[in-house]
């Protein structure tokens, strides 16, 4: 696994190429074998193809558009629109997108005592792991991948169009490469570690 680890790249252009349901269905099991706080496995994955990729869509336009007019539920990312248009296009491309949900949260918009605060700091924490379990394991398949954050431009809209499926946390672009972007710089481990002994 340190070789997905080392060639995992995040892929923004996809060939027009089905993946199999068998791979996905691979790739979703990895995910379900990541640590998890307390092992309460807090997470459910929607798969979404096809002409329900087409109606996420449409939901993720609409919310971009509210964002857009002044009714923004993230005022101060502005600068960063543009970039959630571009996600949109990446996900119209790719022929599948995962969305990683936790069933047990209270949602980003919640009033929360600190229990609750750590409670889903965990269950994220977990959740995050189990993405990045996905994104491993497409990569061992030849597969590419897209960890997406950009979908809180569209929070209200794409949880509305979900239902009371849990609560949204991110979405996972995937399918076979049109690129093959060279590794981003990384800061060097003298700056991002600190011993203490």
């Amino acid at each position: 696994m340190i070789r997905e680890v080392h060639e995992r790249r995040s892929i923004r252009a996809f060939l027009d190429t089905p993946v199999e349901r068998q791979d996905i269905e691979e790739i979703l099991q990895s995910a379900t074998l990541a640590p998890s706080s307390k092992n309460r496995q807090p997470w459910k994955f929607i798969v979404v193809q096809g002409a329900a990729k087409d109606k996420m869509l449409d939901a993720f336009r609409t919310g971009i558009a509210r964002e857009e007019s002044g009714d923004a539920l993230l005022p101060q990312s502005k600068k960063y629109i543009e970039g959630a248009k571009h996600t949109v296009r990446i996900m119209a491309q790719a022929p599948a997108v995962i969305l990683a949900l936790n069933p047990l949260g209270k949602g980003a918009l919640a009033d929360l005592t600190p229990e609750e605060r750590v409670y889903e700091i965990c269950n994220i924490q977990s959740l995050s792991a189990a993405v990045q379990n996905m994104l491993l394991a497409a990569t061992e398949k030849g597969l590419g991948s897209l960890w997406i954050c950009d979908i809180f431009f569209a929070y209200k809209e794409l949880c509305a169009w979900l239902g009371d499926r849990g609560e949204l946390l991110a979405a996972v672009a995937i399918g076979y490469p049109n690129e093959t972007p060279p590794a981003r710089p990384r800061k060097p481990l003298g700056e991002v570690v600190e011993w203490l002994e």
